[in-house]
């Protein structure tokens, strides 16, 4: 396992067979909860782009070093200091953290223990797959503090929930536990206490073992097609179809299926 630090408060390490297919983006922040400076968010948004740009990496898993949180959204403290003038130059920035996980080309999965508030949440909602524990609490409650979700919560939520539910969880700000979470389908798979890390990354691990070609061709006709009317999706489908049907990775994947073997 290989680690590189994005500033100070981000850790990336690769998990694999010395290739480091699966990446671990973890937020660390613990002194503060991993709540997001401006720092922080410059920092999520140049490792998301490093990992996009590294063919070798084919699943990204967002983690914390925090016992007790995963994220608490965004740095009031920080903002507290803040003119409009700031606040205005600081959006951009805190724009590009949360862009910059949704815009990932390959496969995410958010391991979530503990808070999981505000941006916190929203960066969990910009993952494929959100893997939590017993102890996780979700939640956007940011117009219980005068503003709405701008980390992309009122477009990601009514996506994974339908509208109603997610307009009476913005509404009322209130916070999630685990289990409420999961029948709501506020995260796909609840695991034990203390296990979100361990079962995300075996997760992603198998995932990596299939087509990098095919799971960033997948990703993006689910990405794209979602949301449009069938006819549309289906030619979204066609096109990354053909991405990879002319693929070595197609023609790898028929033969070693005919020889009985593992594809390379």
């Amino acid at each position: 396992m290989s680690e590189e630090r994005f500033g100070e408060f981000v850790l990336v390490r690769r998990h694999g067979d010395g290739v480091g297919h699966v990446a671990e983006l973890a937020l660390d922040r613990p002194k503060a909860m991993n709540a997001v400076s401006t720092e922080m968010a410059r920092s999520i948004a140049r490792a998301c782009a490093a990992l996009g740009a590294d063919r070798d990496v084919r699943v990204v898993v967002l983690t914390s070093t925090h016992e007790r949180a995963f994220c608490v959204g965004a740095d009031l403290k920080e903002r507290n200091s803040f003119s409009d003038a700031d606040l205005m130059r600081q959006r951009p920035v805190a724009r590009g953290a949360y862009t910059g996980v949704l815009e990932l080309p390959v496969p995410t999965i958010a391991a979530v223990h503990g808070f999981a508030l505000g941006g916190g949440f929203e960066l969990a909602l910009s993952c494929d797959v959100i893997v939590a524990d017993h102890t996780a609490v979700v939640g956007l409650p940011e117009v219980s503090v005068g503003v709405i979700p701008g980390g992309g919560g009122t477009q990601l939520l009514p996506r994974r929930v339908g509208a109603a539910r997610a307009a009476e969880l913005i509404f009322t700000a209130r916070r999630v536990e685990a289990g409420e979470a999961r029948e709501l389908g506020l995260v796909d798979v609840l695991v034990e206490k203390g296990r979100d890390r361990d079962e995300a990354l075996a997760l992603g691990g198998r995932i990596a073992v299939n087509s990098p070609v095919g799971l960033r061709a997948a990703k993006r006709a689910l990405r794209v097609g979602h949301g449009l009317d069938l006819r549309a999706g289906l030619e979204v489908e066609d096109a990354a179809w053909r991405a990879t049907a002319f693929s070595g990775d197609r023609a790898e994947g028929v033969a070693a299926f005919h020889e009985n073997r593992r594809p390379e």
